[in-house]
């Protein structure tokens, strides 16, 4: 039998102690901070410290959400892990974070749709809970792009941040939850940001680690074009689907990969600045952590009111894209 929609019960985020600064990076590659802060608006980003992985990272964030919700490991039924830099090719992240959490009762799986990653587990779970399957399902934005940058390539390593966050979603009481999401891919667009080797097209071998074949390659203008047009469609058919107006949202989150994109996005929708949460400037583009790290830090602020309409919306590799509309 069907339920009410599903809305997120608790909230949590892990962040690496160690910053790196623009100032640090012109040390390491031919770049300078003015270059960095005036084309992304970036001053630092987070680096996990060695020897830690992205399972370390989601158990910080994932058990402040079931702190937040007031549960514990074992009455998990999903575990819902969004990443693209998993600590192993296989398993799957989320199984070895079940582990981790010794949530024994739940099934898991990773979610890989890139920066948009988030979005789209947040879409399954609202499903899952939605048909009755489940009632408690943990969801984890997680990303380490520091292990999959070139970090001689000034273009793409001064990008990105480490970072985590979790939400857990439960049965919507009243009128809170997730409203409407919409999802969306164009595959054509997959060399755009991509690691071209380690998968079944070019296996892993002395020859592809030499040509470094393991990094990300990004084309950004194709990118950043795409992003600007995507964030604008989604939204529309977000609020037109749910019969809102730009004016009933009291909050935009958007995938925090560039503050040019961002602002250039808040200008056109002419929304003021206190709606847009932008956390970019202190940690990067998080990849599919950035938003529910930005609902962790809105909430923990009091920013977040019961009641309030949110938007989320990312775009990504794939390319993806995703939006959603939430009653908090």
């Amino acid at each position: 039998m069907g339920h009410n929609g599903a809305a997120i019960t608790g909230c949590g985020a892990a962040l690496p102690e160690r910053r790196l600064t623009n100032r640090d990076l012109e040390k390491m590659v031919d770049t300078s901070d003015r270059w960095i802060l005036e084309r992304t608006g970036i001053r630092e980003r987070r680096l996990l410290e060695e020897g830690l992985s992205t399972v370390d990272l989601s158990e910080r964030a994932a058990r402040d959400a079931l702190d937040g919700a007031g549960i514990k490991p074992h009455e998990l039924e999903l575990i819902l892990v969004a990443t693209v830099t998993p600590d192993y090719p296989l398993p799957a992240a989320a199984c070895c974070l079940q582990a981790r959490l010794g949530a024994f009762r739940a099934a898991a799986m990773d979610v890989a749709a890139g920066c948009s990653g988030f979005i789209y587990a947040l879409a399954v779970a609202d499903q899952f809970i939605r048909s009755g399957a489940y009632r408690n399902v943990l969801v984890v934005g997680v990303e380490i792009p520091s292990r999959i940058v070139d970090w001689s390539d000034r273009s793409t390593c001064v990008l990105f941040g480490d970072g985590a966050g979790a939400v857990v979603m439960q049965p919507a009481d009243g009128e809170r939850g997730l409203v409407a999401f919409e999802l969306g891919a164009d595959g054509r667009g997959r060399e755009h940001l991509y690691i071209p080797a380690g998968g079944t097209v070019l296996p892993t071998s002395a020859e592809t680690v030499q040509r470094q074949l393991h990094y990300v390659k990004m084309n950004g203008t194709e990118i950043f074009r795409f992003a600007v047009r995507i964030v604008q469609e989604t939204l529309e058919r977000l609020l037109e689907k749910s019969h809102l107006d730009y004016g009933d949202l009291d909050h935009l989150f958007l995938h925090q990969a560039n503050l040019r994109i961002i602002e250039s996005i808040r200008k056109k929708l002419r929304l003021p600045r206190e709606k847009v949460p932008v956390h970019v400037d202190r940690y990067g583009n998080m990849s599919a952590a950035a938003i529910p790290v930005a609902l962790f830090e809105e909430k923990a602020a009091g920013r977040l009111k019961e009641g309030d309409l949110l938007a989320a919306v990312a775009f990504g590799a794939g390319l993806t894209w995703g939006g959603i509309l939430m009653r908090w």
